[in-house]
């Protein structure tokens, strides 16, 4: 996603920047992801199943290979980084056209992000680990792309720590500015959400869609919800002072 400065060239001070999460946030994708990156970790280093058993909850893309390679035993340079990136990207577009375990939006999604999308107040972008052109395939398979106007990705930094500043950068040479870091809101569904979110001054807002229950996700200290079918009291929730 690359942002673009306003026509004017000026920025606008919205009540709050809305940052969410893609997997297990807003979606599944049916296991498209590991899918292509297992077939993708094959071709490029000869390891098959090379993912098997490595964690991925909140990790960016970077991060999972660096793992998944130590896992492996396996070295690898940047041109070997670079080609997996690219293959894993050709993959994905084909994969996530495929059936698989619990596909489809997280309750209340698509209500959500047309609700926020009619608020002139606010703006909705992108934190995500998910390398950039993924990302884009999967909200874009969804009918989601349309809702968000900038972000950060997993190929943007390898630690998640440091998306919500590129993040907000992005934002504002899009032409989107707030008063201060607490009005911008992290949304997703693990604790290294809520961390991202802390580390960065922004204010956390936790989902219980993903590998986290209320209760583990409630211990990070973050509002959490079940889920997004009630979206009325959602957007109460994100537009909090």
């Amino acid at each position: 996603m690359t942002p673009s400065p306003s026509p004017s060239g000026s920025s606008a001070v919205y009540d709050k920047i809305l940052l969410f999460d893609i997997d297990g946030t807003l979606l599944l994708s049916g296991r498209a992801g590991y899918r292509a990156l297992t077939r993708t970790f094959e071709e490029v280093f000869g390891v098959a199943r090379g993912f098997d058993g490595v964690p991925v909850a909140g990790k960016t893309d970077e991060i999972i290979l660096t793992d998944a390679l130590a896992r492996a035993g396996v070295e690898a340079d940047q041109a070997h980084r670079r080609r997996f990136h690219d293959r894993y990207c050709e993959l994905f577009a084909g994969e996530i056209h495929f059936p698989g375990p619990r596909k489809g939006l997280m309750p209340g999604v698509a209500d959500l992000l047309a609700t926020l999308d009619d608020r002139p107040e606010i703006r909705c972008g992108l934190v995500t680990g998910n390398f950039a052109r993924p990302a884009q395939i999967k909200l874009e398979y969804f009918d989601l792309w349309r809702y968000f106007h900038f972000g950060a990705y997993g190929d943007d930094a390898p630690t998640r720590d440091d998306l919500v500043p590129i993040a907000v950068e992005r934002a504002r040479l899009a032409g989107a500015e707030v008063a201060a870091p607490a009005d911008v809101v992290v949304i997703g569904d693990t604790p290294l959400d809520v961390q991202c979110a802390r580390v960065a001054g922004a204010r956390p807002v936790a989902v219980a869609t993903g590998s986290y229950d209320q209760a583990a996700l409630e211990a990070t200290g973050a509002a959490v919800v079940a889920n997004f079918s009630n979206s009325e009291a959602v957007v109460c929730l994100l537009l909090e002072p």
